[in-house]
C-alpha cells in the first residue's frame, strides 16, 4: 500500500484549481442562458443588456482560463524537489 501525503500548499493548489474549473462552467453556462434569453426576447433593449452581459461573461472566461492556465504551469506537484 502507498500512503500519498500533499503539502498544505499542494492541497491548496488542487482546490484552486478545481473552483476555477468550476466558476468557467459556471460562467459558459450563464452565457449560453443569456445568447437564449438573448434570442428569444424581442425587446431590442433587452435582447441587447443580454448581449452585452454575454460579453462581459466572455471576458470574465478568457481571465478565469488565464489564471487556470497560470496555475497548471506553476503546479507544485509538476515540480521536481
Amino acid at each position: 500500500m502507498v500512503k500519498l501525503t500533499l503539502s498544505k500548499s499542494e492541497v491548496n493548489f488542487m482546490t484552486v484549481q478545481s473552483d476555477l474549473e468550476k466558476a468557467i462552467a459556471y460562467c459558459e453556462a450563464t452565457k449560453g442562458t443569456y445568447a437564449l434569453m438573448s434570442h428569444s426576447t424581442e425587446d431590442q433593449q433587452a435582447k441587447e443588456m443580454f448581449n452585452m452581459m454575454k460579453s462581459d461573461l466572455e471576458k470574465h472566461i478568457q481571465f478565469l482560463n488565464s489564471r487556470l492556465e497560470y496555475l497548471s504551469i506553476n503546479n507544485p506537484l509538476n515540480q521536481n524537489n
